[in-house]
C-alpha cells in the first residue's frame, strides 16, 4: 500500500524504466502468493494462467524498453541538432524566437 502512496505522491507520473519495474515486481509477488497457496489443480491451470501472464507482460515490457529507447534516441539527436543550429547561427535563432513570440502574443491578444 505503501508503493501506492508513493505513486501519487508523485503526481502519478513514472519513467517507463519505473513502470517496468513496478510491473516485473507486480508479477513476481504474484508468482509467490500462487505458489504459497496452490494445491491440485488449481495450482496447475493457475500456474499455466500465470506463466501466459508473464509472457504477455515480458514481451510487452520488452516493447516499451524499445519504443522508450528509440524515442529517448530521436529526441537527444534533435535537440543535438537544434543546439548545434542555434550555436552556429545565434542572431538568426534570436531573430526566429523574436519572430515567434510577437506572433504568438499577438494572436493571444485576439482571443482576449
Amino acid at each position: 500500500m505503501s508503493d501506492r502512496n508513493k505513486t501519487k505522491s508523485h503526481g502519478g507520473s513514472q519513467t517507463a524504466e519505473e513502470l517496468i519495474q513496478n510491473i516485473q515486481a507486480l508479477m513476481a509477488e504474484v508468482e509467490s502468493v500462487i505458489a504459497t497457496g496452490a494445491d491440485g489443480d488449481i495450482a496447475t491451470e493457475a500456474t499455466s494462467k500465470l506463466q501466459d501472464l508473464k509472457d504477455r507482460f515480458s514481451e510487452a515490457t520488452e516493447r516499451a524498453q524499445s519504443y522508450y529507447q528509440s524515442a529517448r534516441k530521436k529526441v537527444v539527436s534533435g535537440a543535438r541538432a537544434a543546439d548545434e543550429t542555434i550555436r552556429s547561427h545565434p542572431y538568426e535563432s534570436l531573430a526566429v524566437a523574436l519572430g515567434v513570440g510577437v506572433l504568438l502574443g499577438a494572436l493571444l491578444r485576439r482571443r482576449e
